[in-house]
């Protein structure tokens, strides 16, 4: 008699949970198409990764709520102020950061100096699929860290990191990437969204029964997303994206942190030395320039996190060579530069929908807040004019459809950096010494292009 297999592998539908002995391009229930993911299923602990015991035999008992100490979690420096303000004030024990950006960004290069950072701490293990240990050694010369409590590790095995974890137990795990991993419990193939799911929730398993610190580097998309499934993102406790520019300027960023807040912006200048923290960013997104400022320029007191940026927004209108006009915009969302061009069009009587709209941002950094629209819409008012902004002027507000300028959050703030760099003239909704007050599309254009 043949023995019974305990493990079997069965697909199923990630939209209706339909199950099939075999994978199905199209769903044979709810009719969509490459949605069959492959899963592992038996009732025995062979089936289990690992050998864990099965959950019939554990028991886990609730606790009061109450009798909870309310611990203030361990955090570790991880050795760039930039890199510990976006996680919140540094690494917290226990922890899984995952990080994405595209190829040549500098993912690696940031990992092995927060390895060589928190070393001090205990032993960090570097895991690398994509690299061999030469070229991590290359690396870490060429950048001068400190190498004596770092251990490397090549493989693309899940069973041989987890024994690699079990023998070191190292205070800092960084596993570069999570998409070359692969486990033959979860089929033969890296990179799927079952091997992601499987390997995660592996790793993060084994962190979160110890005081240590894990950071996955992650592939992304073409548009920018991290690859693999969302539910990855859901299981790790913070994501950060890493961003860059046209030049060496890096920015990181927080999509999600349980342990911190996910508006403040790391910001990096790459070098021979690696990723280095920029001491003072307040004025690296204007242009400097001899002589006066031209048309389609306006400055704008951002907030990124707890520090104010004045950032130049950038416009250009030319007439439509097509039927219909278009916006092209990356670093402001096109909808947005849209909304306030109909504005302006419609309070002014500026023609705006026979050009085509170009809106750019010095320095390459994204903005989303809606303090922007008052300098946004000068910019577009100034472009089509051909009226250049006046000299040392800064604009914050929002905008609503009827025109009207509405009041932005922490405007003492903004104000405060704005007069600090030189900005003697504020154009703002609020009356004060140090503001110009505008409640509308009207008096924003008769204050501002009077002379």
């Amino acid at each position: 008699m043949a023995k019974k297999k305990s493990v079997s592998i069965i697909y199923k539908c990630s939209n209706c949970n339909c199950t099939q002995p075999r994978w199905l391009g199209r769903c044979t229930e709810c009719g969509e198409w490459n949605t069959f993911e492959e899963h592992i299923v038996g009732n025995t602990a062979s089936a289990l990764p690992y050998g864990r015991i099965p959950e019939s035999s554990e028991r886990i008992t609730p606790v009061p709520l109450a009798s909870v100490s309310p611990m203030e979690c361990d955090r570790i420096s991880a050795g760039n102020k930039e890199f510990d303000r976006v996680l919140g004030g540094g690494a917290t024990k226990r922890s899984a950061i995952l990080i994405g950006g595209e190829p040549g960004i500098g993912k690696s290069t940031l990992l092995l100096q927060t390895a060589s950072s928190i070393q001090t701490r205990g032993k960090a293990l570097y895991i690398s699929g994509e690299e061999t240990a030469s070229q991590i050694r290359a690396r870490a010369d060429r950048l001068k860290i400190n190498l004596e409590n770092i251990d490397i590790l090549c493989t693309l095995r899940l069973d041989d990191i987890v024994h690699a974890l079990n023998s070191f137990n190292p205070v800092c795990v960084i596993i570069d990437s999570i998409q070359t991993v692969y486990s033959a419990e979860a089929g033969a193939v890296p990179g799927t969204v079952n091997q992601l799911k499987f390997c995660s929730n592996e790793l993060i398993s084994w962190v979160k029964e110890r005081d240590s610190i894990l950071f996955l580097s992650a592939h992304i998309t073409k548009d920018g997303m991290i690859a693999g499934p969302k539910s990855l993102e859901h299981m790790v406790d913070t994501v950060i994206s890493f961003e860059r520019n046209s030049d060496d300027v890096r920015f990181l960023r927080a999509q999600k942190n349980r342990f911190g807040s996910i508006d403040e912006l790391g910001i990096f200048s790459m070098s021979e030395k690696g990723l280095l923290a920029v001491e003072d960013p307040s004025a690296m997104f204007i242009t400097q320039r001899e002589g006066s400022l031209p048309s389609g320029i306006a400055i704008v007191p951002v907030f990124e996190g707890s520090r104010v940026f004045m950032v130049e927004i950038q416009a250009l209108t030319v007439p439509a060579k097509a039927s219909i006009a278009r916006v092209f915009s990356e670093k402001i969302e096109s909808a947005r530069v849209s909304r306030i061009a109909a504005v302006l069009e419609k309070k002014s009587g500026l023609k705006l929908s026979e050009y085509d709209i170009y809106v750019n941002v010095a320095g390459g950094v994204r903005l989303t807040e809606s303090a922007i629209d008052l300098a946004l819409a000068a910019a577009l008012y100034s472009a089509r004019t051909d009226l250049p902004c006046p000299e040392a002027t800064a604009l914050a507000g929002e905008i609503s459809l009827a025109g009207e300028i509405r009041p932005v959050n922490r405007l003492k703030q903004r104000i405060k950096t704005a007069q600090s760099l030189g900005f003697n003239s504020i154009f703002a909704p609020e009356k004060s010494d140090d503001t110009v007050f505008v409640n509308d599309i009207k008096s924003l254009i008769k204050e501002l292009f009077a002379k």
